[in-house]
């Protein structure tokens, strides 16, 4: 349930407002403070969040860490009861791992999909060669465009990392079974919150 729906909002030439981007995001304090993805955000004019109970709701930008993609927002309006993720160190996670990427795929959702952690500490370069990210977890579960800034969860539902990009060596933006996400003490910090 911590799991939202984010819309990156725009408007085109003739005034109309337009999704730009979309992307996933979780709920790291109830608050209504979230971490999502840079990139989801970047180039929106307006964000609109969508809550799992459907309450939409208008967000804000309250901090930015380029060097792990991240962006945490405040919502405007929360749902009553709304509930933080439980978020889990990473240092005893090991490959084969069970875990989850939850999202919103495509925009549909929010989809569950499982796999297993495949490696540890990766590097990946955005395919615009902007940044090389460190310190990444890969794994194999599905995970498309929409995903990003979803958390990657264990199968006891504890966030150890949010979702950030898919390695695919052709044009084409589809899953071919690399994964990688940012570990959640990376996000954690990058939100102002204490280490684990």
């Amino acid at each position: 349930p911590a799991g939202v729906r984010v819309r990156g909002l725009g408007v085109d030439e003739n005034g109309d407002e337009v999704e730009r981007s979309g992307g996933s995001g979780v709920v790291i304090v109830d608050s209504g403070v979230i971490l999502t993805n840079l990139h989801v955000v970047a180039h929106a004019s307006k964000l609109a969040l969508v809550f799992s109970d459907g309450l939409e709701s208008e967000a804000a930008i309250v901090g930015l860490h380029p060097e792990q993609d991240l962006a945490v927002l405040q919502a405007k309006t929360i749902p009553d009861d709304l509930t933080a993720a439980t978020m889990r160190s990473t240092k005893d996670l090991a490959l084969g791992d069970d875990v989850v990427a939850v999202g919103f795929p495509f925009g549909i959702g929010p989809s569950v999909s499982a796999g297993v952690v495949s490696g540890l500490r990766r590097e990946y370069r955005s395919p615009e060669g902007k940044r090389v990210l460190t310190n990444l977890i890969q794994f194999d579960a599905a995970a498309n465009p929409g995903n990003s800034g979803g958390p990657l969860v264990t199968d006891d539902g504890e966030v150890v990392g949010i979702v950030t990009a898919i390695y695919n060596p052709t044009q084409e933006r589809f899953f071919v079974g690399i994964g990688f996400a940012v570990p959640i003490e990376n996000a954690a910090q990058a939100a102002g919150m204490p280490p684990f």
